[in-house]
């Protein structure tokens, strides 16, 4: 947050903009999403009646900008017919059934994942439920944090228990980790730039490098440069792909 600032996220005029946005973003970038949402503001189809009542042929093309928009025309139409049939198109009533009940159903719906489901929940419905998403995974292996096949509700799980539940929080967290995932965390990683690099990981030996730390299976693959003061080794580092300085936990 020191480095970021707030992030003012999730950019949406109302809660339905928000749950069409979430719908829209599954395996494209938030830019196509934009696109596509400008062009259905342009043609007047972004209220929950509109889009009831509009063609899935139109609809898709539309929302053309946003990728897979045929499949994505389907998944609209599947969670309009949700709030029209639960909840007479009423998101204000919506908002007042308890988070556990509200999940359950929302991944009924075809075509709405765990990701999107808890993305509608925290930001269109203010729920306090942490989101889970490729950023979330690929900074938290990068450090070590999770193993690679660590499954959506045991990461959730891990901030879910560690702080409380408040929506703002996990608002602004998940935020911050899309901001770090954009900016610095990418598939090829600009470590040298990331402000968790000053994070100390008391648990384990960390790379002196890039700073990601080690699980202790990987200290096997660990050979001596000698006997020094500093009990420094090295390793091949699995972000570095270099062989890296360790720093050792005292």
């Amino acid at each position: 947050f020191k480095v970021f600032g707030p992030q003012h996220w999730w950019p949406g005029d109302t809660p339905f903009e928000i749950m069409v946005g979430a719908i829209l973003t599954q395996n494209t970038n938030w830019g196509n999403v934009e696109r596509a949402i400008v062009q259905l503001k342009r043609e007047g189809l972004l209220s929950l009646e509109a889009m009831r009542d509009v063609s899935v042929e139109r609809l898709a093309q539309t929302i053309r900008p946003a990728g897979y928009f045929n499949v994505k025309a389907r998944r609209l139409k599947n969670l309009i017919a949700f709030l029209v049939e639960r909840y007479a198109g009423d998101i204000q009533r919506m908002k007042r059934e308890p988070l556990a009940a509200l999940r359950v159903q929302l991944l009924a719906i075809n075509g709405v994942g765990q990701e999107t489901a808890d993305s509608i929940l925290l930001y269109a419905l203010g729920k306090p439920i942490f989101v889970v998403d490729t950023y979330t995974r690929r900074f938290l292996r990068r450090h070590n944090l999770i193993e690679e096949n660590a499954d959506y509700q045991e990461i959730q799980k891990i901030f879910m228990d560690a702080m409380p539940a408040d929506a703002g929080v996990f608002n602004e967290y998940h935020a911050l980790i899309v901001r770090l995932g954009k900016d610095v965390c990418r598939p090829s990683a600009r470590c040298e730039d990331c402000p968790l690099n000053r994070i100390h990981y008391a648990q384990a030996n960390k790379c002196a490098r890039c700073h990601r730390s080690f699980l202790n299976q990987e200290k096997i693959h660990m050979f001596s440069v000698g006997k020094n003061k500093d009990k420094a080794g090295t390793l091949l580092c699995g972000l570095c792909h270099t062989s890296a300085k360790i720093v050792k936990r005292r």
